[in-house]
């Protein structure tokens, strides 16, 4: 059984170890009834693609995460907390089975961030750019090649620094292949400023590969 009285705080999961298929449990006081628990398990981990922030790596969990549950702690079976309760996958307003919850490494790293800089620091490349398609694909001569087409670039970022230009399509940041924006955004955003990444991709229907150092965004980014 899992016990803890009021002082003593909830221990921090491993969440290398957590796994789908593990039992979890979402504390929460929905609709305001009081506190409840509701039990599932992991259903999918690093779930992104949900619409719900500009940044998403959402554990996706079947415990039912109400209206008041957010906020609240995810725990797995051994009562360490592996997740903050966020939000809920719904047509009607009410639960549907699918739940998702923020990763507790992810929570602790905002909230140590913002202690220490009063702000969430993101690694930022300085670039805009759009999901390639296939009449990009045909315009450039190109098939089945998946990233992402630049389409401006911020003077004097890291990316001009760099060599990028408009025209590049980026289609690996570091050892990763990127799929659209979305993947740039998350890669460049986990990153921190002075943090060199590799970007290979295709200029002129010719391979490159480059080194970026990521920077802070300006407070005008132009």
């Amino acid at each position: 059984s899992i016990r803890h009285n009021s002082h003593t705080p909830l221990a921090v999961a491993n969440m290398q170890l957590a796994r789908v298929g593990d039992v979890v449990l979402a504390i929460g006081n929905p609709y305001g009834i009081g506190q409840t628990v509701t039990q599932g398990i992991i259903s999918a981990t690093g779930r992104d693609r949900v619409g719900l922030s500009t940044y998403e790596n959402f554990i996706q969990t079947d415990a039912a995460i109400n209206h008041g549950n957010s906020g609240g702690a995810l725990i797995n079976s051994k009562g360490e907390i592996i997740g903050i309760n966020s939000a809920i996958f719904s047509q009607s307003g009410s639960y549907q089975g699918i739940s998702f919850a923020i990763p507790i490494d992810m929570a602790l790293d905002v909230v140590k961030q913002i202690l220490d800089h009063g702000s969430v620091i993101r690694g930022w490349l300085g670039v805009e750019g759009v999901d390639l398609n296939p009449l990009w694909l045909e315009r450039l001569g190109l098939q089945n090649i998946q990233g992402v087409l630049i389409t401006d670039v911020f003077r004097n970022g890291p990316a001009d620094m760099a060599g990028l230009a408009a025209g590049d399509i980026i289609t690996r940041i570091n050892q990763t292949n990127i799929r659209d924006t979305r993947d740039v955004l998350n890669m460049v955003a986990s990153g921190r400023p002075g943090e060199a990444i590799k970007i290979a991709g295709i200029r002129k229907q010719q391979s490159f590969t480059t080194k970026a150092t990521l920077a802070q965004r300006p407070q005008e980014s132009r």
